[in-house]
């Protein structure tokens, strides 16, 4: 059985200009202990996807589940298997990361021994332990990607969702988050969902990718899949195929409007 399932899954949002579809139909499905890409065009529909199966927005059509729990008849069962992390992350800047992790697991409702052990473990999973008693507003950019990843695992999601989880990094720390979402995967058996622009990145990391074009899935397979059937031999780039699915090819995550970073 899929870890994630979607049919027509679909949201419109109202304007004083008319109706903007920003998902039409997304048919989507992830198994268990996938790492699955979602590539496509600014305003595809990539993040309002991410965000309607994580239920911080209401679908207005379709159907989903995720790890065996209904969208929208069971959002809070949804919410206690699932882990996001969004563009902009969410870490305050004048606590200590320790505070920021069982803060995290309060919220979870975690009993503070518990809150205290766990922030202790996940420091030590994501290499955070020597930053724990450091200012979250004096971290690295890599460095506080991981920790907003490990806000994410808090309460050890099946399913964690990353929506452009290395825009802005250096190349140095999109190696090191490659190599932890690879290893979220192979040490945890977390199923992995991300979003980016970054299709070396795609490439290297996903085991899956869909791409997504005006609301719809438009293609979808392994990376190589993708090269021979749309870009006529699996040496080609990755950047080919996807001209080729889409007829566009991808901007810079870190020059996205901000209106179509939002759909």
């Amino acid at each position: 059985m899929p870890i994630i399932s979607t049919a027509g899954l679909a949201r419109t949002f109202d304007s004083k200009n008319g109706p903007v579809h920003a998902v039409r139909s997304v048919d989507l499905t992830v198994r268990t202990g996938e790492i699955v890409g979602l590539l496509g065009p600014n305003g595809a529909g990539k993040t309002t996807t991410l965000r309607m199966l994580t239920t911080l927005l209401a679908p207005t059509g379709g159907a989903a589940t995720v790890a065996g729990c209904d969208l929208t008849a069971d959002p809070a069962g949804v919410r206690e298997k699932c882990g996001y992390v969004a563009q902009s992350g969410g870490v305050d800047p004048h606590i200590t990361v320790r505070e920021e992790l069982v803060t995290q697991a309060r919220l979870y409702r975690l009993p503070r021994a518990d809150a205290v052990a766990r922030a202790a473990a996940l420091a030590a999973d994501l290499g955070l332990t020597e930053l724990l008693g450091r200012r979250c507003g004096t971290l690295s950019g890599g460095q506080r990607r991981r920790l907003d990843i490990a806000m994410g695992l808090t309460h050890r999601p099946a399913v964690l969702f990353l929506d452009e989880p290395t825009t802005g990094l250096d190349p140095g720390s999109r190696a090191d988050l490659w190599d932890l979402v690879r290893r979220l995967r192979d040490d945890f058996a977390t199923t992995v969902v991300l979003t980016t622009h970054y299709l070396d990145e795609a490439d290297a990391l996903a085991d899956r990718l869909v791409v997504i074009d005006r609301g719809a899935v438009v293609a979808e397979g392994t990376p190589t899949a993708l090269k021979t059937e749309h870009a006529g031999s699996p040496a080609a780039s990755l950047q080919d195929a996807f001209l080729a699915i889409t007829g566009r090819t991808p901007a810079p995550a870190d020059t996205a409007p901000l209106a179509l970073q939002d759909r």
